[in-house]
């Protein structure tokens, strides 16, 4: 009985990271690095920190998870997470553009 629950739990974690590996493929890391201006002019600059709208400090993205950069712009343009310029930002990209970003900045 507990060999089988170990079996099942090995092989349930062996999808998910084959799921989190192809989710993590659909971005094109040099792609990205053709539309990166609009994010390296706060996020590039280490220890960067805006007045706008309140003062606070520009969190660091490289090397952050892809599938949480996903979540994150995905929240931005649909409204689910706020905050002033990033939700006008991520209302010009596509999905390609967000799986795009996810897959640079994971690796960056």
């Amino acid at each position: 009985m507990k060999q089988k629950l170990i079996m099942n739990l090995l092989l349930a974690m062996s999808m998910f990271l084959a799921l989190a590996g192809v989710a993590q493929a659909a971005g094109d890391a040099a792609a990205a690095k053709e539309k990166l201006s609009m994010c390296e002019g706060c996020h590039g600059i280490p220890g960067y920190k805006t007045a706008f709208p309140t003062a606070y400090h520009v969190p660091k993205i490289g090397g952050q998870h892809a599938e949480y950069i996903i979540k994150a712009l995905e929240g931005y343009k649909n409204g689910t997470r706020s905050h002033p310029t990033m939700t006008g930002l991520s209302k010009t990209l596509s999905q390609q553009d967000i799986e795009d970003f996810a897959a640079y900045y994971s690796k960056n």
